[in-house]
């Protein structure tokens, strides 16, 4: 991610959870979809966690989350939750997308929530997400769209002006092509409502043509 990103981002960290507190709802309801997706014994790794709040609230549904983002204020800001809430079972670390530090096949869940659309090259973090997942392991993405929505269109416009950019700005069909394009068939989708309309994505790796 670019250099400028990540300074917005490491700004950002101390206002982050109050800036997010009118979502506070729609996250809940991100994990509460999530958790049935998980074991107790899954490795699960969230991309892009920010100050953690939903690789938190997943805390203890899992054999262990690996939590990730490109932020070091972002991921201190997250430490801090965890170690203030007693969380043991999450690790948080400082990992691009682009190219994270773990090996091929070790997650069974990657989780990347509303962040595909605010990168240049999402479909770099895919190819890294279908690098690490486990055989019949599963992505879940759930991602704020854009398109026909005027008033996300507004919003996103606004936010752009703090530099906050929507790179892609997916309507939900729009955002299954891209999944598809990119390796992933989708399991389930549906459209979860908030300042930004949702689609709340499962998606599982296409098998390769060297897979098949």
């Amino acid at each position: 991610m670019a250099r400028n990103e990540k300074t917005v981002w490491n700004r950002f960290a101390l206002i982050y959870d109050r800036f997010m507190k009118r979502d506070e709802m729609l996250y809940r309801e991100i994990v509460d979809l999530t958790v049935p997706r998980l074991k107790p014994d899954s490795p699960v790794l969230e991309i892009a966690t920010g100050t953690g709040m939903i690789a938190l609230g997943l805390a203890g549904y899992a054999g262990h989350i690996e939590a990730v983002d490109f932020s070091p204020a972002m991921i201190a800001k997250a430490r801090e939750k965890a170690h203030r809430l007693g969380v043991t079972d999450v690790t948080f670390q400082v990992q691009d997308a682009y190219d994270l530090a773990f090996a091929p096949g070790s997650f069974d869940v990657v989780i990347i929530a509303n962040t595909l659309h605010i990168m240049p090259r999402p479909e770099r973090a895919l190819e890294e997400i279908r690098r690490v997942l486990s055989p019949g392991g599963v992505l879940i993405a759930p991602t704020y769209i854009h398109a026909g929505n005027t008033r996300a269109v507004i919003l996103s416009r606004l936010m752009a002006v703090t530099g906050f950019r929507a790179y892609h700005k997916w309507d939900q069909q729009g955002y299954h092509r891209f999944l598809e394009e990119n390796g992933f068939s989708i399991e389930e989708s549906e459209v979860l409502e908030a300042r930004f309309p949702l689609a709340y994505v499962v998606a599982k790796p296409m098998p390769s043509a060297r897979e098949k």
